[in-house]
């Protein structure tokens, strides 16, 4: 059964930090794509950071780069999201998310950041 699971979510005051981990099972971790997607209040999901197989392969937002790092763990299944300078818009329901580079992806429930101003 493939599961990813958020943690290290909460409230947060503005200008501080978090650090995000998704733990992954059920699936091959080393072979897939990892990345976190977040949901504002009243928007689309976007994507906040991807990270591939390949050393330096990563991509962020636009609205994190800067203050936002991905980083994964292969011998523990693990990604993790790394963000400063919180500010209260990054107020969002996180996913983890992962992508076989094909027709394969998987999503976790979301974990909820609320950065009061």
């Amino acid at each position: 059964q493939v599961q990813l699971t958020e943690s290290g979510g909460g409230l947060v005051q503005s200008g501080g930090s978090l650090r995000l981990s998704c733990v992954a099972s059920g699936f091959v971790f080393s072979g897939y794509a990892m990345s976190w997607y977040r949901q504002r209040p009243g928007k689309q999901r976007e994507l906040v950071a991807g990270l591939r197989r390949a050393v330096g392969d990563l991509e962020y937002g636009d609205a994190v780069k800067g203050r936002a790092t991905i980083t994964r763990d292969d011998a523990h299944n693990t990604v993790y999201l790394e963000m400063n300078h919180l500010r209260p818009d990054d107020t969002a329901v996180y996913y983890c998310h992962a992508w076989n580079y094909g027709p394969v992806t998987y999503w976790g429930q979301g974990i909820q950041v609320t950065v009061s101003s």
